[in-house]
């Protein structure tokens, strides 16, 4: 027995790194996974990985900074499986230059406010909708330790602090409904979006700042210690478990 046995579970941000490694988890458990990601090449590479250990997955590619692709994929999802039992919303970008308040520009404000906090609405708002008239699910936020201790560029910081923020209303929210809502927040990650920073191009007085304020000393998460901690508040044993935010890091920001 998974522990996500007949789970319809959707995962943003499915096509490397934490999405990916969660998807292939939950298949492992049981779920039927529908994943989502702009690169459609990648996303269907690790829905054939999944096939090929005998789990079930959809893949629907999606912008998720497009409300009407957002909605497509609740609506596939559906059409396809009948409903949602579990959303994470693991897609994001970051603020590749790490860059500080008097610096930042309106282009990576608008970025990062379409990807990591429009696009988490869109799709948790069409997900909320099913699981409160079924009065289930459980949605599992994938936010970051800059967005709980302020240690990135401030745009970026200032857009997983909204997925906090927006953790705890949903919860508030649907807690009548026995609709869960959580956060994680994991501190640098070993993903392919991390490892394609380039340093040269970061705000090295931000990057100062920041490490008078961090032990670089300690290890960097990999995905799938933050996988496993997903698949915690994606299932049943965490039933009791709503509007909760836990950082990830090795106790790196601590």
């Amino acid at each position: 027995m998974g522990r996500l046995d007949g789970k319809i579970a959707v995962i943003t941000g499915g096509s490397s790194g934490i999405g990916a490694c969660t998807a292939e988890l939950f298949a492992r458990e049981g779920a039927k996974v529908v994943i989502s990601a702009r690169r459609v090449e990648q996303l269907e590479a690790v829905a054939e990985k999944i096939r090929d250990i005998g789990g079930e997955v959809l893949a629907v590619p999606c912008d998720i900074s497009n409300k009407d692709q957002c909605e497509a994929v609740i609506a596939k999802t559906v059409e396809t499986y009948g409903t949602i039992d579990i959303l994470v919303n693991n897609a994001g970008v970051v603020d590749k230059g790490i860059e500080a308040i008097e610096k930042v520009t309106e282009k990576t404000i608008d970025t990062l406010i379409d990807i990591n906090i429009k696009g988490t609405l869109y799709l948790t708002r069409e997900a909320t909708k099913i699981m409160i008239e079924k009065k289930a699910g459980s949605i599992v936020n994938v936010s970051s330790v800059a967005g709980y201790t302020g240690s990135g560029g401030v745009a970026y910081a200032a857009s997983k602090a909204a997925i906090i923020g927006m953790t705890k209303n949903v919860a508030m929210r649907c807690a009548k409904a026995n609709v869960r809502c959580n956060a994680l927040c994991p501190g640098s990650v070993a993903t392919p979006m991390l490892m394609g920073m380039k340093r040269d191009e970061l705000d090295q007085d931000m990057l100062v700042t920041i490490a008078k304020h961090t032990d670089l000393s300690l290890p960097v998460c990999i995905p799938h210690e933050v996988a496993k901690a997903i698949l915690f508040f994606a299932g049943d044993e965490s039933s009791a478990i709503t509007g909760q935010v836990i950082v990830i890091d090795h106790g790196v920001n601590l």
